[in-house]
């Protein structure tokens, strides 16, 4: 089981750097350059706003909402939460870290350019600590302080799985980096690295806090019962879809969000012959909903402290490009969500690789 999980994450890797490679080849456009390592961004004009196109994707936005409105009120409770525990001291060395890391990143001249470059990385680790801490204080017990190896793990998985991501938007051209000085490759991969490593373990902390909120605790829906002819299903056309980002990256830019979840859905079915997702089948939508309720609320803070930083990101994305909440226009924000879900099923991943009992990362 622990081969199985590793060889999915490995085998999605690789689907996900060489497919839209494949992709440029068959639409007869140069693939140098393709593969180059570490991906650099640049801006990339594209087409105009259109309200068809804007009303089209927020349908899956919206239906998101009422499912989550939907959930919430019919799960209302009376439970009373058990008595706070004593605030951890290490939470408060984490909620420092992450304060004063705030205000060197907004506070022009506090820090000199050099430091303030790199402050995203310390900011986030405050919060992880400072997340892992207020569950503490509720439960007792926190991913930091009672899975540490696994929540360790996922520092460097986190780096490489976002690298993939940067390899994707070489294609779609959706963000590009400003406020960076890099001597070269390896500086540039250095720079990157260190706030990319902390996207995994963020989101898991907020999933962990949000599941043990009185009325999160149990996200009850009915059953959905998926079928095992969906795995291939779900491998193909997350590959083929990927290979569109370089065929028609105008058009297929979501994909970015999308496909690597259906590779991953497809290929864990197919090898271990059961997914995340397996939980839907009696009504527990908890490994759906949470991840991607906390992805939504860290992309919400990263936007936020992305938007007053010396070293940050901007947006260029075709058709709805517009009304922007911080850098990010508002309806790029539905992409949080199928990301919550390709956050879960790499840490779920990582713990089966981890654990020779294949114990899983499920619902707090």
């Amino acid at each position: 089981m622990r081969l199985r999980a590793a060889l999915v994450l490995l085998l999605t890797s690789v689907i996900s750097v060489l497919a839209p490679v494949l992709g440029l080849a068959l639409a007869g456009l140069p693939v140098a350059g393709a593969l180059d390592f570490p991906p650099r961004t640049r801006f990339v004009p594209h087409a105009p706003f259109d309200w068809i196109a804007f009303a089209a994707m927020s349908l899956p936005l919206l239906a998101a909402a009422v499912l989550f409105g939907v959930v919430l009120s019919r799960n209302s409770t009376t439970t009373r939460e058990p008595p706070a525990r004593p605030f951890p001291w290490w939470g408060w060395l984490g909620l420092a870290l992450l304060a004063l890391s705030w205000l060197a990143a907004w506070r022009e001249g506090l820090v000199a350019a050099d430091w303030r470059r790199h402050v995203f990385t310390t900011l986030w680790l405050g919060f992880i600590v400072f997340m892992n801490a207020l569950t503490h204080r509720r439960a007792g017990r926190s991913l930091l302080t009672h899975r540490a190896g696994w929540f360790i793990a996922l520092f460097p998985a986190s780096a490489c799985f976002w690298w993939i991501f940067e390899h994707l938007n070489r294609f779609t051209g959706n963000w590009y980096y400003a406020g960076i000085e890099a001597g070269g490759d390896w500086d540039y991969f250095v720079q990157a690295t260190l706030p990319f490593s902390t996207v995994l373990p963020a989101v898991a902390s907020v999933a962990d806090w949000l599941g043990g909120l009185a009325r999160l605790r149990a996200m009850a829906l009915p059953a959905l019962r998926g079928h095992a002819a969906l795995a291939p299903i779900a491998l193909g056309a997350g590959t083929l879809a990927l290979m569109g980002l370089g065929l028609w990256p105008e058009t297929l830019f979501s994909m970015l969000w999308l496909a690597p979840l259906l590779v991953l859905a497809g290929l864990q079915q197919l090898l271990m012959g059961e997914t995340l997702l397996a939980p839907l089948a009696r009504g527990d939508w908890r490994p759906v909903l949470l991840p991607a309720l906390a992805a939504l609320a860290c992309g919400l803070l990263w936007e936020m402290w992305n938007w007053g930083s010396l070293a940050k990101w901007h947006y260029s994305i075709p058709y709805v490009d517009r009304f922007r909440l911080f850098e990010m226009p508002l309806l790029g924000y539905a992409g949080y969500l199928p990301f919550g879900l390709e956050c879960a099923f790499v840490m779920d991943l990582v713990a089966r690789a981890r654990s020779p009992r294949g114990a899983t990362a499920g619902p707090p």
